[in-house]
C-alpha cells in the first residue's frame, strides 16, 4: 500500500478528471480504474454562476480523495494564490504544484517551482510538485519541504510514454525512500507498466483515458497495467543479458556421437 503525507492509498493509479465526454463517463472511468485519488483544477469551480458545482457534486459522490492542481500557472505568485484558493474550496492541504515555464512543452519552470514549493510548505501545504527528471531540482524541492515528487514521463498530453527511462531510473535510485509518481505523457497501459517496473510508486494520467474511444475500458486496462508493473517490480525481475542463456538444463541429457 502506498503512503503519502501520512495517508495510506490502496490504488497506485491517480486519475485526472478533465476532457471526458460526459460526467457519467468520468464517474464510470474512475470506478473502473479503482482510483482513490483524482486531480481537479480550481478552474472547474469558478465563476459567478458556480458552473462547476455539478462536477464537484459528482466528485464528492465518488468518495475519492481530491488532489487540486495549479494547472495553467506561470509564476510562483500565481501558483501560491491558486493553491490557497484551492485549499479553501476543497478543504485539503494537498496540492499538485504546477508552474509552467514553456508554452509548447508545458515544461515546468524550476526556479519558480522551487520558490512556490518553499512558500506552500511553510504554509502547511502537502505539496506534490510536477517536475522533469532533474536530480538537482528534485533535491531542492525536498529541501524546501516536499515529501513527494512527480516527474514527467513526457510532455503533458503527448502520449509518448517514458521519453527518458535512463533519467527516470537514475532519479528513482537517487531518492529510494521518497514516494514518486510518474505524471504526464503516459499514453498506453504498457507505458504505465514500464514506469511501475522502474520502481515508481504510482502513475498519474488523464488524457490517455479521457480521450480513448472507450474511456471506461481504457481505465480498467490502466488499472491492470499498474498492478502488473508493481507486481513485476516487487518480484525482483531477472537482469537483462547481452547473450543467450539456455532455460533448459543440459546436465544429464544424452548426446549422440
Amino acid at each position: 500500500m502506498l503512503e503519502v503525507y501520512g495517508t495510506r492509498i490502496g490504488s497506485r493509479l491517480f486519475l485526472g478528471t478533465a476532457q471526458y465526454p460526459s460526467p457519467a463517463i468520468l464517474a464510470r472511468a474512475v470506478e473502473a480504474a479503482g482510483a482513490e485519488v483524482v486531480t481537479v483544477s480550481l478552474r472547474r469551480e469558478s465563476g459567478a454562476e458556480r458552473a462547476g458545482q455539478g462536477f464537484w457534486s459528482i466528485i464528492r459522490e465518488l468518495g475519492v480523495r481530491v488532489l487540486p492542481n495549479t494547472a495553467g500557472c506561470y509564476s510562483a505568485r500565481e501558483a501560491v494564490t491558486t493553491a490557497e484558493m484551492a485549499r479553501e474550496l476543497f478543504g485539503t492541504p494537498w496540492i499538485k504544484l504546477e508552474v509552467i515555464g514553456n508554452h509548447d512543452t508545458l515544461q515546468p519552470d524550476p526556479f519558480e517551482l522551487v520558490e512556490a514549493a518553499r512558500i506552500l510548505c511553510a504554509e502547511g501545504f502537502e505539496v506534490f510538485p510536477y517536475i522533469t527528471e532533474d536530480l538537482i531540482v528534485a533535491e531542492r524541492l525536498l529541501d524546501a519541504g516536499c515529501r513527494v515528487l512527480m516527474p514527467w514521463g513526457a510532455p503533458i498530453g503527448s502520449g509518448r510514454g517514458l521519453a527518458n527511462p535512463y533519467a527516470l531510473r537514475t532519479l528513482r535510485a537517487r531518492f529510494p525512500e521518497v514516494p514518486m509518481v510518474v505524471d504526464a505523457g503516459i499514453g498506453l497501459p504498457s507505458h504505465a507498466t514500464q514506469a511501475m517496473e522502474l520502481g515508481y510508486d504510482a502513475v498519474l494520467l488523464n488524457t490517455a483515458v479521457a480521450k480513448a474511444g472507450d474511456p471506461v475500458r481504457m481505465a480498467e486496462a490502466f488499472r491492470r497495467a499498474v498492478e502488473a508493473g508493481r507486481l513485476g517490480f516487487e518480484s525482483d525481475p531477472m537482469d537483462a543479458r547481452d547473450m543467450a542463456a539456455p532455460s533448459t538444463p543440459v546436465l544429464g541429457t544424452a548426446f549422440l556421437a
